[in-house]
């Protein structure tokens, strides 16, 4: 059988979509590394019941849950089925997350921007160019 070939045309519409893409995630980034999000502390983890960010896992990566705002905590509470709790956080730029918190989480860690928003919130896995280098997943894999 022979091999399938792409129009020329189609090729530079696939390349301009993808290009496209890039630009509006690299936006995207940069926008969440300036912004300052609410960060709900987790249960006491240390002998000492100092409490760490709280977080969730899926296959494997962790997930710091960050909301854009006290209205986002909530919808993430009502969720959960705790409105009623106190939620503590603190406030945290977003380059803060990706630079420092996700890579000394010890595992494979992203972020989780208003995770109970479906489509609306933004997963920020650990990737090259998302969090630093030696942090990434896909570290290994060459440009």
């Amino acid at each position: 059988m022979p091999p399938s070939t792409v129009p020329a045309g189609a090729a530079r519409t696939e390349n301009a979509f993808a290009a496209e893409r890039r630009r509006k995630l690299a936006a995207l980034l940069d926008r969440f590394r300036a912004t300052p999000v609410l960060v709900p502390l987790g249960e006491g983890n240390s002998s000492d019941d100092e409490r760490g960010l709280l977080t969730a896992d899926l296959n494997g990566i962790r997930f710091i849950l960050a909301f854009s705002d006290r209205q986002a905590l909530a919808r993430y509470a009502q969720a959960r089925g705790e409105f009623g709790r106190e939620w503590t956080y603190q406030t945290i730029l977003g380059a803060r997350l990706l630079d420092v918190a996700a890579p000394s989480a010890g595992v494979p860690c992203g972020v989780a921007l208003d995770c109970a928003d479906g489509p609306d919130g933004l997963i920020l896995p650990p990737m090259k160019g998302i969090v630093p280098a030696e942090a990434a997943i896909d570290a290994s894999t060459h440009d």
